[in-house]
């Protein structure tokens, strides 16, 4: 029987474990998309317990004490303290057999911790006061857990009219890893509750500078925040979609729009989708001015639990994954942009894995030979980022474009402790193309290329496709 998560931990061969150990395993890590809080590691943060850094905004962990019965009050409630929380996740651990959340709680506790115990109710205290212990320590502040899983460069995800304070002061502060912005205008497109959208567009005025009263103003406001990420440094777009928005529309039409639901007046559904695919054709040409590379994370049915929704907000573990026909939208946005020679590079997310193959038959249609790669298949997302999500994501590009081609990895995390996922995934890459080698799929005198392979995937194709 094989050892649980040995140093050989998901190498089923001689070959995948010879292609991780001398060859993925010492990539520097680039994070470019994430969700880190800016101000953590400006200031250094130094967290409190395991249970801040571990529980605090974990919806994936919430989500598995909900089903495992435990009581709300444990997983976001203010009434309970931090060991009674962690206590309930030891509980729900041992119920996590096969589901992701088992093996990256491990490989977390091992990697950051050096702790190689389970974690159970029996070991609980033991680990809860070993982890807080080191916490204390400055070796386990923000910025050195970053430094302690070789991170490079983070891309954390930021509002337009956010003042990106942190960034800079973070970038004056010498820190030697690069922490980015990345523009995430969802909110400027958000036209389905007037008075939200107005209080936006005056928060945009404010900090642009720009006085907006018509379309026009407000896209020379957002220009004008666009130029200034740039100058810190931004390098990538983000957008959170239900679905591609690809709706014809004049440019009358948008303008009309604008006025209605920013004096207050609720858009009809044909309004709002048209609105919406006016603003992903301003955002692709300006990403595309820029050289940025745009990125769409699309399928998800947001905030499914009213009740909840009211209670909690956002992002708290009730939402799941959608059924949209998308893929001719979706084709039609980019051929939009294209057809325009404005599409820059783009990177495709999905949610829904049936989506795998429409995603990676989607992206020779847009190649155009200027860069390896220019439109990519996103790495497994949010609830595909686990081993069999990862694999049926690889398997389908490789089978339809280019595996060689790919950029990567990211955690999409708040957590400084989720840096281990890149090993998850670099241990399931080595895995795959190590059974191909020794199943005689691959050559073994193509050894060469294939580390060669595992090494760009891991780090040197993210380096060179976004240029940091």
């Amino acid at each position: 029987m094989k050892k649980f998560m040995d140093e050989n931990f998901l190498l089923q061969t001689e070959t995948a474990q010879e292609l991780y150990h001398n060859h993925a395993a010492k990539m520097p890590i680039i994070d470019y998309h994430c969700h880190l809080i800016p101000k953590m590691v400006a200031d250094d943060y130094q967290f409190k317990s395991i249970t801040e850094i571990w529980l605090g905004g974990d919806h994936y962990k919430w989500r598995a004490m909900r089903s495992n019965g435990v009581a709300e009050r444990y997983c976001t409630g203010t009434d309970t303290t931090d060991w009674e929380k962690f206590e309930k996740w030891a509980e729900t651990v041992p119920y996590t057999f096969r589901n992701p959340l088992y093996h990256w709680t491990h490989l977390e506790l091992k990697t950051a911790f050096g702790i190689d115990k389970i974690l159970n109710p029996s070991t609980a205290r033991e680990i809860f006061d070993e982890c807080n212990a080191k916490l204390a320590t400055p070796e386990y502040s923000a910025r050195n857990l970053m430094r302690r899983y070789h991170v490079e460069t983070v891309c954390t995800t930021d509002d337009p009219v956010d003042s990106l304070e942190y960034h800079i002061a973070t970038r004056e502060s010498g820190f030697e890893i690069k922490m980015l912005p990345t523009w995430r205008p969802d909110k400027a497109m958000a036209v389905e509750v007037p008075a939200e959208f107005r209080a936006y567009v005056e928060k945009l005025a404010e900090v642009s500078g720009v006085s907006i009263s018509n379309f026009d103003d407000m896209i020379e406001a957002l220009r004008k925040r666009h130029a200034f990420f740039a100058e810190q440094g931004c390098k990538l777009s983000d957008h959170g979609i239900e679905e591609f928005y690809a709706e014809d529309y004049t440019d009358a039409e948008i303008r009309a729009i604008f006025n209605k639901v920013y004096g207050g007046t609720e858009l009809t559904h044909e309004e709002i989708l048209k609105f919406k695919s006016a603003m992903l054709v301003v955002f692709g040409e300006m990403d595309w001015e820029t050289g940025w590379t745009q990125q769409f994370h699309y399928g998800a049915i947001r905030n499914n639990n009213t009740k909840m929704f009211k209670l909690l907000g956002p992002d708290t573990g009730f939402d799941s994954i959608g059924e949209f026909t998308t893929a001719k939208s979706m084709a039609k946005y980019l051929d939009r942009l294209n057809s325009e020679g404005k599409l820059t590079k783009t990177i495709l997310y999905n949610l829904n894995p049936c989506a795998n193959e429409v995603i990676a038959t989607m992206l020779g249609n847009f190649q155009d030979g200027s860069i390896p790669g220019k439109i990519q298949f996103g790495s497994g997302w949010w609830f595909l980022d686990q081993k069999d999500g990862m694999e049926k994501q690889m398997n389908a590009l490789s089978l339809l474009g280019l595996l060689s081609r790919f950029v990567g990895m990211l955690t999409d995390s708040r957590s400084f402790l989720s840096y281990p996922r890149h090993e998850y995934f670099r241990r399931t890459l080595c895995n795959l193309l190590g059974r191909d080698v020794e199943n005689g799929e691959i050559p073994e005198c193509e050894m060469p290329r294939v580390q060669q392979m595992v090494e760009d995937i891991c780090y040197n194709n993210a380096k060179n496709f976004f240029q940091f």
